[in-house]
């Protein structure tokens, strides 16, 4: 939960200094370029976070690699982050990044997981659902899980639906082993 909180001060902090900077969408793609290099590959967070290689390296890391790559506030907000030792929160910050951009922009992503894959009407349901609740654009990302056997859990920012079949008979069980039997 403390990760989390700090994720979110300091994605806010990037978003307000790059909206008043007017870099906030030239940020949005360069950070969600920099999801994808953090997502398929651990070695730079990984490097980043050592506590076996200094700081030093760590700052002429980023300098030699992004400086050429990305706005100057990116670059700073990244060697603050080493500097003040929060780059393992990187992920969480480009995501709510991401999320305050998109919300700023009338966009709200919204996650679903289904055991089986939702067809076309009950898609078009949901949005239209989920568009009128927010008031916002939705963009929707569908998850499968099998184990949640039924029924459907969506994730909007940090509020979960959990409308599962799994989680109704975990609801059962827990609600039966209160059942006191004479």
């Amino acid at each position: 939960m403390i990760a989390n909180e700090a994720a979110r001060k300091y994605a806010l902090a990037l978003f307000q200094s790059a909206q008043a900077k007017g870099q906030m969408d030239a940020i949005y793609r360069q950070i969600g370029e920099l999801s994808q290099i953090v997502q398929s590959d651990a070695t730079l967070l990984n490097f980043l976070n050592s506590p076996a290689v200094m700081d030093e390296h760590k700052r002429e890391l980023v300098q030699t690699v992004f400086s050429p790559r990305v706005e100057k506030l990116l670059v700073e907000f990244l060697l603050l982050l080493v500097n003040w030792h929060r780059i393992n929160y990187l992920p969480e910050i480009i995501d709510e990044y991401i999320r305050l951009v998109e919300a700023a922009q009338g966009v709200a992503r919204i996650t679903v997981t289904t055991a089986l894959p939702m067809q076309d009407a009950e898609r078009q349901n949901l949005i239209s659902r989920m568009a009128k609740k927010t008031g916002m654009k939705v963009i929707l990302e569908e998850k499968l899980a099998p184990e949640i056997i039924g029924g459907m859990i969506i994730q909007l920012y940090n509020d979960i639906i959990d409308g599962s079949v799994r989680r109704s008979l975990d609801v059962m069980e827990e609600q039966l082993g209160k059942v006191k039997v004479v």
